[in-house]
């Protein structure tokens, strides 16, 4: 009967004692993409689960091809011999997947084979059924993803809009591209510094101007402010030259209304005022 009493006891106490918490919440890991290697010898197969809608990539040694005009599940990958990059690809339904991508001379795999699971989101998120601070915070997060993917991409791309060009004390301000995607403008700008100093800036803006006519001309002024300031420089050093993407959401301009970028130097006197026409913003690449 002691026995008995004792072992009651220890089970009691068993049952009652705090245990172990094994479900512990997890810090968000940073985002490690898988790499592919690829050459110009052969085609590297990527096959994915939905057809491909729009495939990127971030340096001219790298291409991938795919069927812009009638969509198909598989792209074309191949390599010059350069520094690794990067791949974004979109598929039909917004899946949105991406990878490094490198030069390999001996290949030892030919095809990929991508399951849904390596989706790194999508291009739509569900804003508005997200339930807590934390599915909204990564939906946006997704979205300025792939804004800073596709701003990588521009930058490397050698493109020109037109004629967009001011110069003054040395320093060029230049629209170079104005290119429409996923209901954002990409303005690329590029400042040039040809002095012998450096260029410290103090703020670089766009402003839409819309001039009113009569006698009494006078100008409204309206700042744009952008989603997305990517690569924007503190300092343009002598000889330097810096190139950058605004990212704004989709506008158009009427015929008597411009775009102003402005660009103004820290505790100096070199500023530019570029102006825009209209033709360019609501005709973008």
């Amino acid at each position: 009967m002691k026995n008995h009493l004792i072992l009651f006891c220890f089970v009691m106490v068993s049952a009652f004692a705090p245990r172990p918490c094994f479900a512990q919440i997890t810090e968000k890991q940073p985002l490690v993409l898988d790499t592919i290697y690829a050459n110009d010898q052969k085609n590297v197969a990527l096959f994915f689960p939905e057809p491909i809608r729009q495939g990127i990539t971030g340096s001219d040694n790298f291409v991938f091809t795919y069927n812009r005009e009638k969509e198909q599940y598989f792209g074309l990958l191949q390599a010059k011999p350069g520094k690794e990059s990067n791949l974004l690809v979109i598929n039909r339904n917004g899946s949105v997947f991406s990878y490094i991508i490198s030069y390999k001379q001996q290949l030892s795999r030919l095809n990929y084979f991508i399951p849904n699971s390596s989706s790194i989101g999508n291009e739509k998120p569900l804003v508005s059924i997200a339930t807590n601070e934390d599915s909204l915070e990564e939906s946006i997060d997704l979205k300025r993803h792939y804004y800073k993917e596709f701003c990588s991409y521009l930058v490397n791309r050698r493109q020109k809009i037109g004629r967009i060009k001011k110069r003054g004390q040395d320093i060029v301000l230049s629209v170079e591209n104005i290119v429409f995607d996923k209901s954002a403008l990409y303005f690329v700008i590029q400042i040039e510094n040809k002095s012998t100093l450096d260029y410290d800036l103090n703020f670089l803006n766009l402003s839409l101007v819309t001039r009113q006519k009569g006698k009494k001309k006078s100008l409204q002024k309206l700042f744009k402010e952008p989603v997305l300031k990517y690569n924007l420089p503190s300092r343009i050093k002598e000889g330097d030259t810096a190139r950058l993407v605004y990212v704004f959401p989709k506008f158009s301009l009427s015929g008597d209304r411009r775009a102003v970028l402005e660009l103004n130097e820290k505790d100096g006197g070199r500023n530019l005022k570029l102006k825009i026409s209209h033709r360019f913003i609501n005709n973008p690449n």
